[in-house]
């Protein structure tokens, strides 16, 4: 992936050694939201290609219609996991009547089909899992060519596929906390996925990435919401400035941690 630090003070930051305080800031969250909910549910590993028409699909979608959306396209088109060409070669319109209770399927449908024909045309053949033969940030870049795909969609793809991979997917609900416990400086969701990957322990593997993703993305679903946070029972108040504010415990402008 690009460098995306343009601030020489800031890319200074990023190679400097880091901090025991700093090194401990994600195992140290994970610990506390391992405590609280507990062990996550393992995931069941897709096919890189699988994942990546979930994930496209999922954007600002829950998780119970975009699982039902991927069971709608399979039955619709009689396609599926190693067999997606009849989803591709339906029109758009089709597509986008099958994906109808995903939020915004006129534009969903329109860059799945041209991602699939994209895939199609570049490799010859339907598939993704040749990108099992490249370094992680070939194939992220590899997948952020195509409509729709940004760092979300290839993060989750090479982390939560078969394909496996050191990387953390940022979506709505991560960014969000980590915005919020102020880990790292705010930004989208590429930047924000840089300056987290360089906190997290070199220890972590592929599968722990995914268990802390988990973790954190049930806590923003449960606890720590958009629109109306739970910072009173919140299991990190100790360590969010957010919350502490939200409780009245923090002047308005507190220190990042």
């Amino acid at each position: 992936m690009p460098e995306l630090f343009t601030d020489p003070a800031e890319l200074a930051q990023t190679r400097r050694p880091l901090t025991p305080e700093e090194a401990d800031k994600l195992p140290h969250l994970h610990r506390l939201l391992l405590g609280y909910y507990g062990q996550p549910k393992p995931r069941e590993l897709w096919d890189p290609l699988t994942q990546l028409i979930y994930s496209l699909l999922s954007s600002r979608t829950k998780t119970p219609t975009s699982h039902q959306v991927m069971r709608d396209l399979e039955r619709t088109f009689n396609a599926g996991p190693g067999n997606w060409e009849p989803v591709r070669d339906a029109s758009t319109t089709e597509i986008e009547r099958a994906i109808a209770i995903v939020t915004f399927p006129e534009v969903k449908a329109p860059q799945l089909k041209q991602a699939l024909q994209g895939i199609t045309e570049r490799y010859g053949s339907l598939t993704l899992d040749f990108l099992a033969k490249y370094r992680t940030e070939k194939i992220r870049a590899w997948l952020e060519q195509f409509p729709g795909v940004g760092a979300k969609t290839s993060g989750a793809v090479a982390n939560f596929s078969t394909l496996r991979r050191r990387a953390l997917c940022i979506d709505s609900h991560h960014l969000r906390v980590a915005q919020r416990l102020c880990l790292v400086p705010r930004a989208d969701a590429t930047t924000t996925e840089e300056r987290l990957m360089r906190l997290v322990p070199e220890t972590w593997d592929a599968a722990m990435l995914d268990e802390h993703h988990s973790l954190v993305k049930l806590h923003a679903q449960t606890l720590c919401t958009f629109a109306d946070p739970k910072c009173g029972p919140c299991p990190l108040l100790n360590i969010c400035p957010t919350g502490q504010r939200n409780q009245g415990e923090l002047p308005l402008a507190a220190p990042a941690i």
